[in-house]
């Protein structure tokens, strides 16, 4: 029994099954994958982590946190790459363990992606359906409480964060160059609300901001790169796309390095201009870092645009998210550790239909019904685990 459970699979039998119902379509290219790293690394921790580890942690030298969070990150990332590689096969780190772990250790570590998935896919659903309840009300279209709120904080459901996960479910389902396309177009948008804010704030940089530069210590820097390490998840995700990918062994490892690299010099421009615009204790009173520095040096017109670049990226996020899951769920039930109806592939659109609907039934369910805290703790749990 214990070599059953065990048991490995081969690179070659991994690559001749995705060759079953006439495989997945193979149209990313370096460039798209880039674009699926940045859509799923940049989030909300740029336009809120930042103040945070700058007013509590790290301070000005909330660079060099960046920078250690980045090389920890890059370690992860060259292993990813490396695997992806040589395993050219949806599925992530469930794959992976499956040629080199075996099986039992490959069921655990698909479970753990679907947790982890799954939960983050709710919770930053509720966090898009916030930001777009706040966008509604500046706009003097306010949501009735009981529609935008889960039964336990006193509404009835939340339904623009169901919303939201069946519309990027349904770009999705149409297939990966749909979904490839959108995110491209969602990335430019809040690449373009990052650049917008280096084009303000650098002018408005005062030197003197930046002294004493390490408050806190060396203590101060490590434990802020701790908790920025958040803003870099992601980069990850794209190895789940790795059977709709034109030159697997070039253009992932391409694709998970440049869009961290990328992401790296947009974070550590943005906490640079950041921390040189407002003296870094004033962030200590504010969840919107980026906009409160706008607003500071009289461009109050900057949190609308803040506001935008935020849901765009909570946006992507969900995009790189549920495709990223759907994948996972498909490998895992065409290797029969889950059931087979959801490891098939749609002839038309060629991408996992079944599983996608599965992700976005049980997603959207716990978006609507569960308060963003409890749904928080779980996705910590699920992260932890995986």
């Amino acid at each position: 029994m214990s070599k059953n459970i065990f048991r490995t699979k081969s690179i070659n039998q991994f690559l001749s099954e995705t060759k079953q119902d006439g495989g997945m379509n193979r149209v990313l290219g370096t460039f798209g994958l880039t674009m699926l790293g940045i859509g799923c690394i940049v989030g909300t921790g740029i336009f809120v982590l930042t103040g945070i580890a700058a007013a509590n942690y790290s301070g000005p030298a909330l660079i060099i946190s960046f920078i250690i969070a980045a090389l920890a990150c890059g370690c992860a990332a060259l292993c990813y790459s490396e695997f992806a590689a040589m395993i050219p096969v949806a599925g992530s780190a469930y794959t992976y363990g499956y040629v080199a772990l075996g099986e039992f250790w490959a069921w655990v570590i698909g479970w753990d992606l679907i947790l982890e998935y799954t939960l983050a896919l709710s919770a930053v659903s509720i966090g898009w359906s916030g930001y777009f309840g706040n966008i509604l009300t500046n706009l003097g279209l306010a949501l009735p409480k009981e529609f935008i709120t889960a039964p336990e904080e006193g509404g009835l459901i939340n339904l623009p964060a169901m919303a939201i996960i069946w519309i990027i479910t349904l770009i999705n389902m149409k297939g990966i160059t749909q979904s490839s396309l959108v995110n491209d177009i969602i990335v430019v948008i809040k690449l373009a609300v990052v650049g917008l804010f280096i084009a303000l704030g650098i002018s408005h940089v005062e030197p003197a901001n930046w002294t004493p530069f390490m408050p806190y210590g060396w203590s101060g820097v490590f434990t802020g790169a701790s908790v920025i390490f958040f803003a870099y998840i992601g980069f990850d995700a794209v190895s789940t796309a790795a059977e709709e990918v034109k030159n697997p062994q070039k253009d992932l490892p391409r694709g998970i390095i440049l869009s961290l690299i990328i992401c790296t010099i947009l974070y550590i421009a943005v906490s640079a201009i950041l921390t040189g615009m407002v003296p870094y204790l004033q962030f200590k009173t504010t969840a919107a870092p980026v906009a409160y520095a706008l607003q500071l040096v009289g461009y109050h017109w900057g949190a609308a645009a803040v506001s935008v670049g935020a849901i765009c990226g909570l946006t992507s996020v969900l995009l790189v998210m549920c495709l990223g899951q759907s994948r996972i769920l498909f490998v895992m039930s065409r290797d029969g550790l889950l059931p087979r109806f959801f490891g098939h592939i749609n002839k038309t659109t060629k991408t996992p239909v079944r599983s996608s609907l599965l992700v976005a039934i049980v997603s959207s369910i716990l978006a609507g019904l569960v308060p963003i805290g409890i749904v928080a703790e779980m996705v910590n749990i699920g992260t932890l685990a995986a």
